[in-house]
């Protein structure tokens, strides 16, 4: 009796505790051929309170050309003065299985002289794929975020990125591109980051679900899965496999140094081995002093100015400290810190610890 309570306490606390980090895994990647296209096109902003282009030829050209649309010819050699028109770039991303009639957003922004596109209004501007098909038809009002002032006397003010603006929903797909997925018997899942282990995990977890044989790591990034044809079929597969649990591997040692700025970002996985640091700061002061030089009497030389410099060079003087065997991330920090280490000490001793074999990490300067 007190044997089986202890063996139904042990499925117990096995079941409670599960892995010790799992990760779903629809976060670790994609099903490949699944993923979203950019669009762009070429367009006019115009309705802008005097802040537009300002008479450049292409502006003038491309607010001609959407004139002509309406059947408006401007005369030649008239100048329009287009102050409050301007020219864009439009961007937007169209997502996987986007069907025509739905919405997406669009962001616009100026590519001549416009100092602020706030207040104007997108003329209705096609957007294209990368094969120059029309995905998407683009048309708004722009809702901006920055803002800019400028004074007779030539001093001006701007706040953020007044000369970049959103539309949201502001396009309307037109024609949707063709995925495939179900047209093959497998499909391939791509993990963000190149891993055996994780890729041989989430195989393991796919065929723990669905039998032996259903998935297999073609390598470190891509996990092939027989899957069925039919298109409704496979999508209650995939998603019953982004839904899984697998259990994620330890990221390899990484100490990632910003030399510019100073910033040191180290994972949990990295060690150090014992070593032995000390880390002074050279200081060099230079005081320059000018002294006037007055000639001898009756000896018609003339005042001149000396300048003497002053050179000096001081050593800050640190203790050494011991760093243990195979600490962890907060005993490196504390050990650095005890000794008053700013940013830039602690690179420089990082980099040291790399070149003596003691960090049990890669190191990447940024």
């Amino acid at each position: 009796m007190i044997r089986q309570l202890l063996l139904a306490l042990a499925a117990l606390a096995a079941a409670l505790a599960g892995p010790a980090h799992a990760d779903r895994i629809k976060d670790l990647g994609g099903f490949q051929g699944i993923r979203a296209n950019q669009l762009t096109g070429y367009g006019v902003v115009v309705g802008l309170p005097g802040t537009g282009d300002d008479n450049l030829e292409y502006t003038v050209q491309s607010v001609k050309a959407v004139a002509s649309r309406f059947g408006l010819q401007l005369p030649a050699g008239v100048n329009p003065g287009l102050k409050n028109a301007a020219v864009v770039l439009i961007t937007a991303e169209l997502p996987a299985f986007a069907k025509p009639g739905q919405r997406i957003d669009i962001t616009v922004a100026s590519m001549g002289k416009a100092k602020s596109l706030r207040g104007g209004s997108l003329v209705l501007t096609p957007l294209l794929g990368a094969d120059g098909q029309v995905y998407a038809m683009a048309q708004g009002n722009l809702a901006v975020g920055g803002l800019g002032a400028e004074g007779a006397d030539g001093s001006k003010i701007v706040v953020n990125i007044p000369s970049t603006g959103r539309i949201p929903e502001g396009a309307t797909v037109e024609r949707a591109v063709a995925t495939g997925f179900a047209d093959t018997p497998f499909v391939t899942y791509n993990l963000q980051r190149a891993d055996f282990t994780t890729a041989q995990n989430v195989a393991a977890s796919i065929n723990r679900k669905f039998g032996a044989g259903t998935a297999q790591a073609i390598d470190a990034v891509s996990v092939a899965v027989r899957a069925p044809t039919g298109a409704d079929v496979r999508a209650t597969l995939m998603s019953e496999i982004e839904n899984l649990d697998v259990a994620s591997a330890e990221p390899p040692a990484k100490v990632i140094v910003n030399a510019r700025t100073g910033t040191v970002v180290i994972n949990s996985a990295v060690r150090v081995g014992a070593a032995a640091v000390t880390h002074g700061k050279l200081t060099v002061r230079i005081d320059e002093n000018q002294r006037i030089s007055q000639p001898a009497p009756l000896s018609q030389g003339q005042t001149a100015l000396e300048n003497r410099s002053n050179v000096q060079v001081s050593e800050e003087k640190k203790p050494m400290f011991l760093l243990a065997p195979g600490p962890k991330l907060a005993d490196v920090v504390k050990a650095v810190n005890a000794i008053g280490a700013s940013p830039a000490d602690l690179v420089a001793i990082l980099e040291a610890l790399k070149e003596a074999g003691a960090l049990k990490a890669e190191l990447v300067v940024l």
